[in-house]
């Protein structure tokens, strides 16, 4: 039996399959055990929340949909290998990233310390070996240079890429998880950084707008 049994059990019956029919609707394909970490951290994730706040969202279905399918929706997008999640509150989207692409490395940065003690809860309890929960404000964050930056709900796209300039490598990019009306927040860019690509996500269960912008600084490509 696996170690996770115990969480698994904690679920109500739809999310398994409302987790299924989400990921084959992004086309995305699990290993068993990559499913069974996903509904594992679904069911830490509605266990914390009880007692901690860390997400306004209650209802463990709700979850599937709002949280990890929503931070699934990017996977095409990330490449890292090195991926700085800004602002990861309980860790999403990296947590879900780390487990659908094992190949990346994983910073989850955040500096609400019961939030950043869910990340590791999560990290030990699921068995990742490729994430590094980190509790520190994003200016005060220093350290290697990262492939992609990544923000589901950090702040506004100039304070994103302000606060974080010196943390993308030479190459890297920004990605910027936003709802709708990110126009005028891109009008506000620094004018070294500019739009390098924008791609609509569907979010199976959603009917919000979901986009992904990537930022580059100007000149690379």
């Amino acid at each position: 039996m696996s170690q996770l049994q115990p969480l698994l059990n904690s679920l109500p019956g739809p999310v398994a399959p409302r987790l299924d029919k989400g990921l084959a609707a992004l086309n995305i394909t699990v290993s068993d055990s990559q499913r069974e970490q996903l509904l594992a951290l679904l069911a830490l994730l509605h266990k914390w929340n009880r007692a901690y706040n860390l997400t306004a969202v209650r209802d463990v279905e709700e979850m599937v949909s709002r949280h990890v399918l929503d931070s699934a929706a990017v996977v095409p997008y990330v490449y890292g290998p090195r991926l700085l999640d800004v602002g990861a509150g309980p860790g999403l989207p990296g947590l879900v990233l780390a487990i659908l692409k094992p190949e990346l490395q994983v910073t989850l940065l955040d500096s609400n310390g019961k939030k950043v003690r869910f990340q590791r809860q999560a990290v030990m309890e699921l068995g990742l070996n490729n994430v590094t929960p980190t509790q520190v404000r994003v200016e005060q964050f220093s350290g290697q240079a990262f492939d992609q930056v990544i923000s589901r709900a950090f702040a506004s796209l100039v304070d994103f890429v302000t606060l974080t300039e010196a943390l993308p490598a030479e190459n890297g990019q920004w990605l910027a998880m936003k709802g709708p009306g990110a126009d005028e927040e891109l009008r506000n860019l620094p004018s070294g950084i500019v739009l390098h690509e924008r791609h609509l996500l569907s979010v199976p269960f959603e009917t919000a707008e979901r986009q992904l912008l990537i930022l580059t600084p100007k000149g690379v490509e």
